[in-house]
């Protein structure tokens, strides 16, 4: 299949051009950047320098529709939701990467992003790129919206609990801690080495953009089991930390006084939504270093690592969820969302293990 990466040289575009270059089933014969037209990826991703000739090209309606099957749209947010009506126009696939299809509701997206949505007709026909809740959805979608990185984590630590029905569902508070790469290719003052490194920096505590995808999924989860009158409520919390890659997303939840609970029943509740997931992990070891989710070992991979505590003093359970913000929090599920849609083997061209140490 011929597929193309429009905006390749940020961050998930460029993991997406590197990962489909050895995917066995497709053809990448096309990526885009306004400002490296005629460049060669190897010259921005000198990673793949003698692995790759492939050089970026300009953007426009008629190249696409005549070189690709599939569109991996990796343009900033804002500008995506401006071209998706032609390719989809023009017969042509296409998976999201930024948040402009995330959110159903148009009015909780101006909330969020400040402005009216361009084309809100399109909102409810997006499907939401999380392959281990929507797989369905995903066989037969033309347009998927990719998870955003820090929602993607914290999905995965809660969505097992609100499905189970093991806790407060409005009372969710949501510390999440991302690396560098997470603010993309652009040069500011909070992204300079001198500022950024050695720090632990609180960027944003209230009002984050991902609360909204967050409170969509958990809801719907909450809604599949019959409490339709009720809404999930996160508080969710955001820190610069001194990585690279990598997303850890504690979540601090709790259950109700008069229950019993055990590592029993959380145990079952994970392993009911993940045990036939190829690509999340349950960690919770009693010994040896790495004895919950870390994101050093899932670095470069398609792997969410999930685990959890339970705190009886005050009724609490913190579950976490490890990943790499530019694989399975970006490039890596859009790549796995793909595979569904084409019908290949699931773990297609994603079952890199990573390295340790590293």
């Amino acid at each position: 299949m011929d597929v193309g990466v429009i905006a390749a040289s940020g961050y998930a575009g460029g993991e997406a051009v590197r990962m489909l270059l050895f995917h066995p089933k497709v053809n990448l014969n096309y990526i885009t950047s306004r400002k490296l037209i005629s460049k060669y990826f190897h010259s921005v991703y000198p990673n793949l320098r003698k692995i790759s000739d492939i050089k970026f090209d300009e953007y426009n309606i008629s190249k696409a529709k005549e070189k690709c099957d599939l569109i991996f749209l990796a343009a900033p947010h804002g500008v995506s939701q401006k071209m998706v009506p032609e390719l989809l126009e023009a017969g042509i696939k296409v998976i999201d990467l930024s948040a402009d299809f995330r959110i159903k509701d148009p009015t909780i997206y101006k909330h969020y992003y400040k402005k009216d949505h361009s084309h809100p007709e399109l909102l409810e026909k997006a499907v939401y790129g999380l392959p281990e809740i929507h797989r369905e959805e995903i066989k037969n979608a033309n347009l998927i919206a990719v998870a955003g990185c820090h929602a993607s984590s914290a999905i995965y630590a809660l969505y097992p609990l609100i499905k189970e029905n093991l806790i407060e569902f409005d009372n969710i508070i949501v510390d999440s801690k991302t690396g560098s790469s997470g603010s993309g290719t652009g040069i500011n003052e909070s992204s300079h080495h001198p500022v950024r490194a050695n720090s632990l920096r609180p960027y944003k505590m209230v009002g984050h953009r991902h609360t909204a995808e967050i409170e969509q999924e958990l809801t719907l989860a909450l809604k599949s089991k019959g409490n339709t009158s009720s809404n999930v409520k996160v508080g969710f919390s955001a820190h610069a930390v001194n990585l690279v890659r990598g997303i850890l997303s504690t979540c601090h939840v709790f259950y109700d006084k008069s229950k019993e609970m055990d590592d029993k029943q959380l145990y079952q509740a994970f392993r009911t939504s993940y045990k036939d997931e190829p690509f999340v992990r349950l960690i919770n070891q009693k010994t040896g270093i790495f004895r919950l989710p870390d994101p050093k070992i899932i670095v470069g991979t398609n792997y969410a690592d999930v685990g959890f505590q339970i705190d009886e003093h005050i009724n609490r359970i913190v579950s976490l969820c490890a990943i790499d913000n530019l694989i399975k929090g970006t490039a890596g599920n859009a790549i796995q969302c793909m595979n569904i849609m084409c019908g290949f083997p699931e773990k297609t061209g994603l079952e890199f293990p990573g390295f340790y140490p590293l």
